[in-house]
């Protein structure tokens, strides 16, 4: 029987909050999962919509590599 475990070189997460402050929160909760992996975040890429009532509605998509 042979076992092999693939190595995580690139993964990327999307992520969505009401508010900054909410999306950080999980971005950065995220990054502490991913350390026991060996994944530092290689790039961040955010927006923000407005909709046609006025509320704000944030997201994020980060990409995560291996050291």
């Amino acid at each position: 029987m042979n076992i092999h475990f693939d190595y995580i070189e690139d993964k990327v997460e999307f992520f969505e909050a009401v508010d900054l402050k909410a999306l950080e929160a999980k971005i950065n909760a995220q990054i502490e999962e991913n350390k026991p992996l060996m994944l530092r975040v290689h790039h961040v890429g955010h927006q923000m919509h407005v909709d046609e009532k006025g509320k704000t509605f944030f997201t994020a998509v980060v990409h995560f590599k291996a050291k």
